[in-house]
């Protein structure tokens, strides 16, 4: 039994792997579930059986590319300590820019959802949900590092963090910025927020 729900599990990430790569190559309006089906080498009917429906399918991949995210910039290893808040906060923000294909097409897709949701509502509340995630981890890292800043000023300073990384990843994805200069940019917006924040 046990081998029995590994192997489902591999299948559903395997869909939602399938998932995130037509949405970064094609966009959401691109998702069609024969050609997931085909992506991800499995049939249309194991699609239904573990998503229900394309917006079903859309939901788990948006969880997806937000989880997969979080463990490529997380402290996986627990190594950064409280002196290291800052530079834990600097270095979670710029791995979102590493020119590797997983991080390319994770950002991309992200991009993609983010967009579709002006014309697809049904994605708005789940977006909603990962961005306030993605800004309370921002704003609590900063928390980290001027532990007496009250929450809310925190998390507008998140908010303009995470909002900048997503413009600077955009441009730097479709070649109107350098790689180097988009992380540059990202370290100082860290410094400018931090110094406005200390006021």
């Amino acid at each position: 039994m046990q081998e029995g729900n590994h192997v489902a599990t591999d299948r559903r990430r395997d869909i939602l792997e399938g998932a995130a790569r037509v949405i970064a190559r094609r966009g959401v309006r691109g998702l069609r579930m024969e050609e997931l089906a085909a992506e991800a080498g499995v049939s249309t009917a194991l699609i239904y059986y573990h998503f229900k429906d394309r917006a079903g399918a859309l939901r788990h991949t948006l969880e997806f590319i937000s989880d997969r995210a979080e463990r490529y910039t997380s402290d996986e290893d627990g190594t950064a300590g409280p002196h290291d808040a800052r530079q834990e906060l600097v270095r979670s923000l710029l791995l979102e820019f590493q020119d590797v294909p997983e991080v390319r097409e994770n950002s991309t897709a992200w991009g993609e959802l983010r967009a579709s949701a002006i014309f697809e509502p049904e994605l708005r509340g789940d977006l909603a949900r990962a961005t306030l995630a993605w800004i309370h981890d921002v704003a609590t890292l900063l928390g980290h590092i001027l532990p007496t800043v009250p929450a809310p000023a925190l998390t507008a300073s998140a908010e303009r963090l995470t909002g900048l990384l997503e413009g600077l990843s955009t441009r730097w994805l479709s070649g109107a910025l350098p790689l180097a200069h988009a992380r540059e940019l990202m370290r100082e917006a860290v410094h400018v927020e931090i110094q406005r924040l200390s006021r």
